[in-house]
């Protein structure tokens, strides 16, 4: 073919698809820089949020439960989905126990665990709800907070926390067997030792304390024939002597 006949063919070509070309080379401009600048603004975002985290933490640090509050809101406001916000909410409980509110902090950790952007933060946030609600003395809300909780990370830590929420509740059985998930677990998250003695001060339930049914008793030692322990006075005991003492 020559030359002037593929350029003729080319410019035919390009006369009905050359829209279709042009308009994707547009599309994915745009769409590159879409993607660009909204990588940049998320990154600009979760700076300006970490400054503000900053800030919150040092107000913790210092027991500053109002301006912790407000820092917190503020966070909240303009950075609702910065993955700082659920730190933010993790410290302020810490500032709300140092100062004896701890209802605050159960609410501050249930708004946690629900925005939670990672199942890691969200275990952290139940982990440390679970203790308020212990030390609450509300022992059926911690086994209703951790039921079905299975966190790789965690799975030491919730048994141990629904020990401690049976044992108060006198489930005896229930509790040791929380406490030995606890000490089955092999990440070692947990004190092993002070587990241990959990478990070994729980006292024993009815059925352990009864003795087990059909089990065969040790026999008490018969006295022998014969002896004075039968009754058998023995050789020397008073009585009608044989047929040549007799004779005497």
């Amino acid at each position: 073919m020559e030359e002037k006949e593929q350029i003729e063919e080319l410019r035919a070509w390009w006369s009905e698809y050359g829209n279709y070309v042009v308009g994707g080379v547009v599309i994915g401009a745009l769409a590159l820089f879409g993607w660009q600048y909204q990588r940049g603004a998320t990154a600009g975002s979760e700076i300006a949020a970490s400054t503000v985290y900053d800030t919150l933490a040092d107000h913790v640090a210092d027991g500053d439960v109002d301006a912790a509050e407000r820092t917190l809101a503020e966070l909240a406001a303009e950075h609702a989905g910065s993955s700082y916000l659920t730190q933010a909410r993790l410290a302020v409980a810490r500032v709300y126990m140092d100062n004896n509110r701890d209802e605050d902090a159960a609410n501050v950790l249930r708004a946690a665990m629900a925005e939670a952007d990672s199942e890691a933060m969200a275990a952290v946030a139940r982990m440390r709800l679970a203790k308020i609600l212990q030390y609450q003395e509300k022992f059926d809300e911690v086994l209703a907070l951790l039921d079905g909780q299975d966190n790789m990370g965690f799975t030491a830590r919730f048994a141990e926390a629904r020990g401690d929420a049976l044992t108060a509740l006198e489930r005896y059985d229930e509790a040791r067997a929380a406490y030995t998930l606890a000490l089955a677990d092999n990440g070692q998250t947990t004190d092993v030792t002070f587990i241990q003695l959990k478990l070994l001060d729980l006292p024993l339930t009815v059925a352990e304390a009864m003795p087990v049914e059909g089990a065969v008793e040790e026999p008490t030692a018969e006295p022998e024939a014969g002896s004075e322990a039968a009754g058998d006075p023995g050789p020397d005991a008073d009585g009608p002597g044989d047929d040549s003492e007799a004779g005497e």
